[in-house]
């Protein structure tokens, strides 16, 4: 019994894919690093993103279906001729990064004055349909001082409201051995209607000190000419002084936070010949060799930003399978 309980596969709802960098931290079975992370026993069935260059890079890379179209109108049947759309009419476990520029500290700070920044009513309205087991949102660090704090408590609220214990906690990836310097909120939801103790988060794996360095994590990138590998392609923005992205990588650091929006003003290379590549960005996110992002690098650069670290969220999904299998 026990071992059937461990087999079973969770079935999965992701919104706000992206390229799907959370998608394949719940998959699993990927290499980076010289490290193997296995495969983990989620089933994604269903996903949905707004960008098409998004949409293209996560079918050819995971493999699955994604639905390319804006969530609010999925969610209002505005898509008549999508039959493939239709989200299923349960699921084990719904997941999303909900968009967070409005939210961020780089931001303008908007938040809640924006359409964009309320979209995470969408995931709200998503976990009321599908009552999943357990939901899993994740932001950026800026969401919790928003509005003085009230912009967590009130999408805490929204969802508490739909009878989830809901509970929230900051995260630096580096602590799970991404080699950038990126801190993020999760939040989790546990069904009360099922009587689901509270989610447990897990603890950081690495120290401050044991921390991956640019030098483990790209290092092997630097005398590879560009195009010779995927992705291997750099931004030719010329040096401004003083503005953001304009500065030079330090090899014995992690890396800068991989930002969405940085038109071209990536950081540059410690060997100060030239920005990082999209492919250097892709490992400092964590993503895998051979996983491909197209169909440019501005885009790539986009996407890899926008994107939840693979192996964070492998770290965050095994936690999550754990709690399924051990109160479901």
């Amino acid at each position: 019994m026990l071992k059937d309980k461990i087999n079973k596969k969770y079935s999965i709802v992701s919104l706000f894919a992206g390229c799907g960098g959370l998608d394949l931290g719940f998959a699993g079975n990927f290499n980076i690093f010289g490290k193997n992370f296995e495969k983990r026993n989620f089933d994604l069935v269903w996903a949905n993103d707004i960008d098409e260059n998004a949409c293209f890079t996560f079918r050819k890379n995971l493999k699955k279906p994604i639905v390319c179209g804006d969530i609010v109108k999925l969610l209002n049947n505005n898509y008549p001729d999508l039959f493939s759309s239709k989200m299923p009419q349960s699921v084990d476990v719904v997941v999303g990064g909900f968009p967070c520029q409005d939210f961020s500290l780089a931001g303008k700070r908007k938040g809640f004055e924006t359409k964009r920044g309320n979209l995470y009513k969408s995931m709200v309205e998503t976990v009321r349909r599908l009552r999943p087991a357990l939901f899993l949102a994740e932001n950026v660090k800026g969401l919790l001082s928003m509005n003085g704090g009230k912009a967590i408590e009130i999408i805490k609220k929204d969802f508490a409201d739909l009878d989830y214990d809901v509970e929230y906690k900051l995260f630096h990836v580096a602590d799970f051995g991404v080699p950038e310097n990126r801190e993020r909120v999760i939040i989790v939801g546990t069904d009360k209607k099922r009587n689901l103790p509270k989610f447990t988060f897990p603890e950081p794996i690495f120290t401050k000190e044991k921390r991956m360095t640019l030098s483990e994590a790209i290092g092997d990138l630097e005398e590879i000419k560009e195009g010779e590998i995927h992705n291997h392609f750099w931004s030719k923005a010329k040096y401004f002084h003083g503005t953001q992205g304009n500065s030079f990588v330090n090899k014995d650091k992690i890396g800068p936070t991989m930002r969405a929006e940085h038109h071209g003003n990536i950081e540059f290379h410690w060997n100060k010949k030239r920005r990082l590549s999209a492919r250097e960005a892709a490992r400092i996110q964590s993503f895998p060799d051979d996983f491909i992002f197209y169909p440019s690098t501005s885009s790539a650069y986009k996407q890899i930003g926008n994107a939840v670290p693979p192996v964070f969220a492998w770290h965050i999904a095994e936690k999550v399978e754990n709690f399924l299998n051990q109160n479901l």
